[in-house]
């Protein structure tokens, strides 16, 4: 299987991208399949059954709202995030929507969208059935599976990833990776651009890996800028801008370049980096839980970890410049693929430890690279990062990313700087824990787990914590 670390980071939208760019990926895919076989005039009506993980959270999640807009035509790379509420009360008080831009049918929830809380397909936890009924009575059916990061898969193929071309120096394990690194000679860094090469020239690595940099820039300067309630009902404060405030003595900027200025005058104390480092990933994912543009890093509802520890790189460290920006994504996307091959990225599949996890060791292998570690100590690192998020369940309140899912960014970026820090003075080969063994034990607390942990809202402080959901 041939993953780009642009497949593991990457533009997106909130809050999930297991419950909200994979079924808008889904639908999207779903259109295309039947447009290929006749005029989507043809189309009297579209039904869309959710099943499993996607069923039990898929409000709280922006899954109807996904399939809703992706029917539609809308692009969650180009849609303005402002709009989505517009449209959306549009196609609920019209129970019509306009398929693919093309001609109205008829959409009403409970009728054409449908949550069967009870059944799962057999794939994966995270399934939906789309069915197309025509004109002439001629039904096109298709299972989808959003299997995490916002990955599409069907019954047969993976639908996303290219197949066709092989990589220059294919790999499944991280021994696989040092052993080619040293039989060329090759930095990790240098490992990596080889192998994207598959997809794009040395120049296009670099600029798109700096278009997710000023992404993350710039969705972290949106999150301290606003303030107010989240949506969804459980009536969560925006945090970051508060701690922004405070930290800069209420100075403000007007971009995103002034402000991050203004965060590298002020005191850098051990107390206030830390209180940064929170803030940056507050920032992220209060943005994603308010359906606003962000960078899936590998997943939405860990899309703060990565930002929150390249920024505090940028801001408090030395010589932190574009190239190392540059190696941080691509080291941190390597590590993502590795547990995407290996293990999983869905949480709906491995709980909670498959996102904030996984996030944690890319950031910590990418600070690692980038503070002139080893090939071994950036390995290293993200062997403790996931080391100590073994087991982590997903139990968000209500079925919606935000409590605990905002908090826990800001701890696994705090995770991802230590084990960077550990790993950096310490000697990988004296190491008693491989990368590789990790990723193998992740793989196997996530088939151990219960279920009802996985994404599902069913336990832990999802069923522990009273709360009143009548907005959602």
């Amino acid at each position: 299987m041939n993953i780009s670390v642009f497949d593991i980071i990457k533009i997106g939208i909130g809050p999930s991208s297991s419950h909200t760019m994979g079924p808008w990926l889904a639908s999207s895919l779903f259109l295309k399949h039947i447009a290929s076989r006749e005029p989507l005039e043809n189309i009297q009506e579209v039904v869309v059954i959710l099943y499993g993980s996607l069923a039990k959270t898929g409000v709280g999640h922006g899954t109807d709202v996904a399939i809703k807009l992706a029917l539609q035509g809308e692009d969650y790379k180009l849609i303005d995030p402002s709009s989505i509420n517009l449209k959306i009360s549009e196609i609920f008080k019209n129970k019509k929507l306009l398929l693919d831009n093309t001609h109205i049918i008829p959409f009403i929830d409970g009728v054409h969208l449908i949550f069967d809380f009870q059944n799962s397909l057999p794939k994966h936890p995270n399934g939906a059935t789309f069915k197309a009924l025509t004109k002439n009575g001629v039904v096109h059916e298709k299972n989808y599976y959003s299997v995490g990061g916002g990955f599409v898969e069907t019954d047969d193929v993976v639908e996303k990833i290219e197949e066709d071309k092989c990589m220059k120096m294919p790999f499944e394990t991280a021994k696989e990776i040092e052993d080619y690194c040293q039989l060329h000679n090759l930095k990790l860094s240098e490992f990596i651009i080889e192998n994207e090469m598959l997809w794009r020239d040395t120049a296009t690595i670099n600029a798109d890996a700096l278009l997710i940099w000023n992404e993350i820039k710039e969705c972290i300067y949106r999150g301290i800028k606003n303030t107010g309630i989240l949506p969804g009902g459980l009536n969560v404060k925006r945090r970051a801008q508060a701690i922004n405030n405070n930290l800069l003595d209420n100075k403000t900027a007007n971009n995103s370049k002034d402000w991050i200025q203004l965060v590298r005058c002020a005191a850098p104390t051990f107390t206030n980096i830390n209180k940064w480092i929170s803030c940056f990933a507050l920032a992220v994912n209060e943005e994603n839980a308010s359906f606003g543009r962000i960078v899936t890093a590998p997943t939405n509802g860990a899309a703060g970890v990565i930002p929150a520890v390249i920024m505090y790189a940028f801001c408090f460290t030395p010589e932190f410049d574009d190239t190392k920006i540059i190696e941080f994504i691509l080291v941190a996307g390597l590590i993502g693929i590795l547990f995407k091959k290996k293990a999983t990225i869905s949480a709906a599949m491995g709980g909670c430890q498959a996102e904030i996890g996984v996030s944690s060791a890319m950031a910590a292998a990418g600070l690692t690279h980038c503070m002139g570690g080893s090939i071994g100590q950036s390995f290293m690192a993200a062997e403790i990062a996931m080391e100590h998020h073994l087991g982590m369940t997903c139990d968000p309140i209500g079925g919606l990313v935000q409590i605990p899912c905002i908090e826990r960014n800001s701890m696994g970026a705090i995770k991802a700087i230590t084990a960077s820090n550990i790993a950096l003075e310490s000697d990988p080969k004296a190491a008693k824990v491989s990368l590789d063994n990790v990723i193998k034990t992740m793989w196997h607390t996530a088939l151990d787990m219960n279920s009802k942990y996985k994404e599902t809202s069913e336990a832990g402080l999802a069923i522990n914590i009273p709360v009143n959901l009548a907005e959602c």
